[in-house]
């Protein structure tokens, strides 16, 4: 399954770094997948939803490692180029507009 789309919305948090949208075969899209920066450095979290327990349950999440690993291969590459081009706050600040403007035309 290829990755046809990864839009990356940057985000001013200490942890929260952006969140990304994956489409999948022009077919299939994943949103709010987020780009967290943890106690290792950064790693990619799959939306999930907290259950009533308290616990939070992945909704969509990769099969396995080879999946897993070209995704995160993708979104890190993704990121890395959107950070180059929209270094500074601003600039991070105006794209995430763009982006949100723009996802909402779509619809």
């Amino acid at each position: 399954m290829n990755i046809t789309e990864v839009v990356i919305r940057p985000v001013e948090d200490e942890r929260l770094k952006a969140y990304v949208s994956l489409t999948f075969e022009d077919a299939l899209v994943i949103k709010d997948i987020k780009i967290v920066d943890g106690k290792n450095g950064l790693f990619v979290s799959m939306p999930s939803r907290r259950k009533k327990n308290g616990k939070y349950q992945d909704i969509a999440h990769p099969i396995n490692t080879d999946f897993r690993k070209m995704m995160e291969d993708r979104i890190f590459s993704e990121y890395k180029e959107v950070m180059k081009e929209y270094g500074s706050e601003i600039n991070i600040e105006r794209r995430a507009l763009e982006e949100e403007e723009k996802s909402r035309s779509a619809y």
